[in-house]
């Protein structure tokens, strides 16, 4: 079996968020999924948290399933878990992917008026809310058919809580990669939209700029196509990750080994 590939999701998106992707990868490519503290099926936390605990954490879990050397990819909030993950472990992480993300505290902003309508999770309880929000919130394919991302989120099979998503938000509030960037030495595919309200391109350059074995991939989306326009994005991913069939990588973890496909 190849390597895995693990996903990070968006803030307080459970994983089911992600089944379009996952169905538009390569089916021979194991994929590992979770969800994080206070979102889907997971328990919120009892105390906030930090990225260098949850990468922790991350590795803890994929000891648990006797998975080895892994890809890691972050979509927004997820990305800063994914650098987090590669920064922490450079012999474990093989390759690194980051979507539409930045470096934490320090980057640039999206537009204020956009940010505000994310300070709650109303828009992953509410369909209806999402597709009214959905244009402005996230840009690209959505500003053309809206009630894409209302079903989108109704994929979602629990709802996170509110303590969770805010454990979420302060995670995201006191960190920042910029500093580390230039240590992290995986092989990283940079993928971002020219119509992302939320994280504009000019993150992409820097992350380009920062890392040592950056590509920048430039796309006429916004902030969800990896999941609205799957089919057009995930062949990127297949290719910059290579054949799922690679040699097995040796890992020196307390259960070394790989998951089947799809688990």
């Amino acid at each position: 079996m190849g390597v895995p590939l693990v996903l990070c999701n968006g803030i307080g998106a459970s994983l089911e968020v992600l089944d379009p992707f996952v169905e538009a990868l390569d089916p021979e490519r194991p994929v590992v999924r979770f969800d994080a503290p206070g979102t889907g099926e997971s328990p919120t936390s009892m105390l906030p948290y930090g990225f260098p605990y949850l990468a922790w954490v991350l590795g803890r879990v994929l000891d648990e399933l006797g998975v080895g050397v892994v890809d890691i990819l972050g979509l927004s909030w997820g990305g800063a878990l994914a650098q987090q993950f590669a920064f922490q472990n450079p012999m474990r992480c093989r390759r690194l992917i980051l979507v539409s993300t930045g470096t934490g505290a320090i980057m640039v902003p999206g537009d204020p008026r956009v940010l505000r309508k994310m300070v709650t999770p109303k828009r992953f309880r509410d369909p209806e809310y999402a597709a009214q929000v959905a244009g402005e919130l996230y840009g690209g394919s959505v500003r053309e058919d809206s009630a894409d991302i209302g079903e989108t989120f109704s994929r979602q099979m629990h709802a996170g809580s509110k303590m969770g998503y805010l454990h979420q938000l302060m995670a995201g509030s006191v960190w920042t990669s910029i500093f580390a960037l230039p240590v992290i030495r995986q092989k990283t595919l940079l993928v971002f939209g020219e119509d992302d309200p939320i994280v504009p391109m000019v993150n992409g350059r820097i992350f380009e700029t920062l890392l040592p074995r950056a590509t920048l991939h430039r796309h006429d989306g916004g902030h969800v196509d990896l999941v609205t326009r799957a089919d057009k994005l995930a062949p990127v991913i297949d290719e910059f990750l290579g054949t799922p069939h690679l040699g097995r990588r040796q890992w020196r973890g307390r259960k070394a080994g790989l998951l089947t496909a799809r688990d």
